[in-house]
């Protein structure tokens, strides 16, 4: 049987950091890879995170199951933290979650829920998004649609071209939208896009499915997470898929979350024994120890305080690199402006260079990205932002 299979494609992010690991340039820049690096160029793990995983330790007396929908300190902490502890669809106990292995089983667990909820659904993603979605929404059966939102070449949301094609959506749609931190292009929607947005979903009656990768990573934690409270107080229903991967920095424990909105508790209940099925179907349970971690954080005052701040840094960071970035490309005379890489937030960002451009980058000066020109701007560093600024202004002049 298994003769007959050909080698698949490698995946085109892990391709490029086997490619990074193999270069023997010692100015390699690795622009490719999506995870949060500090000024060496290393994750490190939080400090918050090694205090409550000592805690977990002493503290924790088995091993055994803890069910489908994880552990119960984590779901109630990590709902307070997304939806803010006084929102009126807490106090109205129309918010459910579960526990899941990483973002990506939230939204995989996600969509294979809302095939117990109708036949042949249309999921509308945005153009461009992260390329994970297409085949952990795919492959679970919903039927894929675009609708326009980035503009690579003009680098500028495309946001009038959105709301014109999701006024195409009907009762029973789905719109996957980012929360906040658009993974690739960095480009978000502002306080009143969201309420334009959440206005046409009342009209229309699509249901949104927002992923929340990066809570905190761009504004705030609050601030992160306006579009996501707005629409559940607006709105009768809500999916919210969310990670602790980058703002936790778990990305290997796989920390996730499914949260649903119902327009009454009864609702939710009901829902919730479905997700549980489709947990029992996947993978049974998921693991707990990453959600023990951020349970203990987000419960304990001191800890909760000490990560706070540390993801404060990290984002502070990050919108600083942005800053310098720009600055150097401009003394290094490239000719483009690139001041909208300032007005974007989270780790990406779409520098609007040709697949030619990128490869003569890799090739010429070790500088690794993806094709399409998104670059993980935490990849930038002090030590390592005038050489990267002055490649790609001599990469780019005409």
């Amino acid at each position: 049987m298994f003769q007959s299979l050909e080698a698949l494609p490698a995946d085109a992010i892990l391709g490029l950091l086997a490619d990074f690991v193999g270069d023997d340039n010692p100015d390699k820049v690795d622009l490719g890879v999506g995870v949060y690096k500090n000024e060496s160029g290393h994750t490190p793990i939080m400090d918050a995170v090694k205090k409550a995983e000592a805690i977990c330790h002493q503290v924790e007396q088995t091993k055994a199951y803890i069910g489908p929908a994880g552990v119960p300190e984590f779901n109630e902490s990590i709902r307070k933290l997304i939806f803010g502890e006084d929102h009126p669809a807490l106090r109205d106990n129309r918010v459910n979650t579960v526990l899941t292995p990483g973002g990506c089983g939230a939204l995989r667990v996600g969509a294979e829920f809302l095939n117990h909820c109708a036949d042949d659904i249309t999921i509308w993603v945005s153009d461009p998004t992260w390329a994970n979605h297409v085949p952990l929404l795919g492959n679970a059966g919903l039927k894929l649609v675009q609708y326009p939102y980035y503009d690579q070449h003009a680098s500028k949301l495309r946001f009038d071209e959105m709301m014109s094609a999701l006024t195409r959506t009907k009762a029973g749609d789905v719109v996957l939208l980012h929360g906040c931190c658009h993974n690739p292009c960095g480009a978000d929607l502002d306080e009143q896009q969201w309420q334009a947005v959440t206005e046409l979903a009342e009209k229309n009656g699509f249901l949104p499915f927002i992923d929340m990768a990066y809570q905190g990573f761009g504004r705030g934690l609050a601030e992160d997470a306006y579009g996501v409270r707005l629409m559940a107080e607006r709105l009768p229903e809500l999916l919210v898929a969310s990670s602790c991967s980058k703002n936790f920095g778990l990305y290997r424990e796989r920390v996730g979350s499914l949260s649903i909105v119902s327009a009454q508790q009864a609702h939710g209940q009901a829902a919730i024994t479905h997700i549980n099925n489709v947990v029992r179907g996947n993978y049974s349970m998921p693991p707990s120890h990453g959600g023990a971690i951020v349970a203990t954080i987000l419960q304990d005052a001191a800890l909760r305080q000490n990560w706070v701040d540390e993801l404060g840094a990290m984002r502070n960071r990050i919108n600083s690199l942005r800053t310098l970035l720009v600055e150097k490309l401009a003394e290094a005379g490239a000719g483009k402006d690139f001041s909208f890489i300032t007005q974007q937030f989270g780790m990406f960002s779409f520098l609007g260079i040709s697949k030619d451009q990128v490869r003569q980058l890799r090739d010429d000066y070790g500088i690794y990205m993806v094709g399409s020109s998104r670059i993980n701007i935490a990849g930038v560093s002090q030590t390592n932002v005038e050489y990267v600024a002055a490649a790609i202004a001599r990469t780019i002049a005409p």
